[in-house]
């Protein structure tokens, strides 16, 4: 391959670290060893997927928006809604993303450019259904939590739930507030709710 790939290479080991950086708002819900970003945005690109398909949009393409929606944070690090109020300025996720993929074949940062702004402008339908499903999964997220005992986590449940957009969103918002953390299993096993 004539591509020079070494900052591809680099780009999959940064994108590594995204394992290991905690999702930072949840420390104020009492959680000590919050999610990290990237297991956030694997049940995000689940979540878009199945918006999507339910909204009539492109499963896969909310899946992929979903998938990069928080790259950038492992530049950034993942800084709360509080934290951002003392920024001097917010950071623009497509300014990252570019410096993420200087150097990496064209063809390869133009793409990852465009999933990046077609996510942060919100204008295609898969745009709306990736955005919900980042709300949804901190939604879902937060009711774990709560259901682990972390009663603060209400908060991140109720604001969550409030920024939803999608008629789907807000369906599948209303079956998890029924459903307990663990009806799958009890559903799994042919057992009833206790």
């Amino acid at each position: 391959m004539a591509d020079d790939l070494s900052a591809v290479a680099h780009f999959l080991y940064e994108a590594g670290t995204l394992k290991n950086a905690r999702r930072t708002g949840w420390w104020m819900a009492g959680v000590r060893d919050p999610e990290s970003v990237a297991e956030h945005s694997w049940r995000t690109s689940l979540i878009a997927s199945v918006i999507a398909k339910l909204e009539g949009a492109d499963p896969a393409r909310a899946a992929l928006l979903a998938v990069w929606h928080d790259t950038q944070e492992a530049r950034t690090g993942d800084v709360n809604y509080l934290g951002k109020k003392y920024l001097p300025g917010s950071v623009d996720p497509r300014q990252v993303t570019a410096d993420q993929t200087a150097g990496m074949p064209e063809i390869i940062a133009s793409a990852v450019r465009e999933v990046v702004a077609e996510y942060e402008d919100k204008e295609s339908p898969e745009a709306a259904c990736a955005r919900d499903a980042d709300k949804l999964e901190c939604m879902l997220q937060g009711l774990e939590y709560k259901a682990q005992g972390h009663q603060n986590a209400q908060r991140w449940i109720d604001n969550s739930r409030g920024r939803l957009t999608t008629e789907t969103g807000q369906r599948l918002a209303e079956e998890l507030l029924a459903q307990d953390p663990l009806d799958w299993l009890r559903s799994a096993l042919g057992e009833g709710r206790d």
